[in-house]
């Protein structure tokens, strides 16, 4: 899809006509001319691809509506505080900006090159993940309205852990979008034995650079980062075994070390096996499922 409309996007063209039309303009753009033309790439060829960015955006748009329409209902009925109306609120906001990012991803393919900027596609990545956490903080305050104190020691280490496990997701983002998955399909190693591959230093014109724009520069950062959130997260779990938990914090915890190390294991087979689409989809689903025992977990500690 080479636009993007609110409204008359909700549904794919209903006409042969309008499918020709749909096909034409996106003639015009690199991903057909540079890599499609080639292809012998049919009109159904462009229906296939349409389908699953016109599902996407439906997608959206429900999530959109299935919000909005609650929080009216809700706000003139007067059930919500003034706290969950400021935080329906943001979360509005960081909805219509989720709508933004993804926007802001498609155009970066549309121009000169027909891939979408890997950086703007971990950001749409990265930011759906943050939303959805800050959903199910806000739902875990209306599930659980008691507050106690904290166990500040282990909300210090879930804080830093949360932290390391979205710089994950990011570079998550970055591997997709530079298809960093595809090359040094090695472990515990790199290619040719390496624990840092020479092809690091040779891709950009600095470490810096290659480390978040070079495809070996990317993985490494990502395959050595499991690592640390690995490491992170059972330090977190030994660390509470010392104080006096309810079965809230104890669950989150256990939850947390198990999905961890399902998505190490997914992860290492995604790379073994050069990311086929179902291991990698998995992997991402993974992430979603430790993102929300991280967020569950650091809600429990902290209230």
């Amino acid at each position: 899809m080479t636009d993007w409309h609110l409204v008359t996007d909700t549904f794919p063209p209903m006409s042969e006509e309008k499918w020709s039309e749909a096909f034409e303009e996106y003639k015009k753009f690199p991903e057909y001319q540079k890599i499609n033309i080639h292809n012998d790439f049919t009109l159904e060829d462009y229906k296939f691809i349409y389908f699953w960015e016109w599902f996407h955006r439906l997608i959206g748009r429900v999530i959109g509506i299935v919000f909005i329409i609650p929080f009216i209902y809700f706000l003139i009925r007067k059930k919500l505080d003034k706290a969950t109306i400021g935080k329906c609120l943001i979360l509005l906001g960081m909805g219509a900006l989720q709508g933004f990012f993804g926007w802001f991803m498609v155009k970066s393919g549309l121009v000169d090159h027909p891939d979408v900027s890997h950086f703007r596609l971990s950001l749409h990545l990265t930011f759906a993940f943050v939303t959805f956490a800050y959903t199910l903080w806000v739902a875990l305050d209306l599930i659980y309205p008691e507050r106690k104190n904290p166990i500040i020691p282990l909300k210090k280490i879930a804080r830093i852990a949360l932290i390391l496990l979205l710089l994950q997701i990011i570079y998550g983002g970055f591997v997709a979008g530079l298809n960093a998955g595809l090359i040094h399909n090695h472990w515990p190693l790199m290619s040719d034995g390496q624990f840092m591959h020479d092809s690091i230093f040779i891709e950009k014109s600095s470490l810096p650079l290659a480390l978040v724009e070079g495809q070996s520069g990317v993985q490494f950062v990502h395959r050595t980062m499991a690592y640390v959130v690995v490491g992170m997260i059972l330090f977190l779990y030994f660390k509470g075994k010392k104080f006096a938990l309810d079965v809230q914090q104890k669950n989150g915890l256990n939850a947390l070390v198990v999905i961890v190390f399902i998505q190490f294991a997914l992860g290492v087979f995604t790379l073994l096996l050069r990311v086929p689409l179902w291991l990698g989809l998995a992997h991402q689903v993974v992430a979603f499922f430790l993102l929300t025992a991280m967020t569950y977990t650091l809600h429990r500690i902290s209230k």
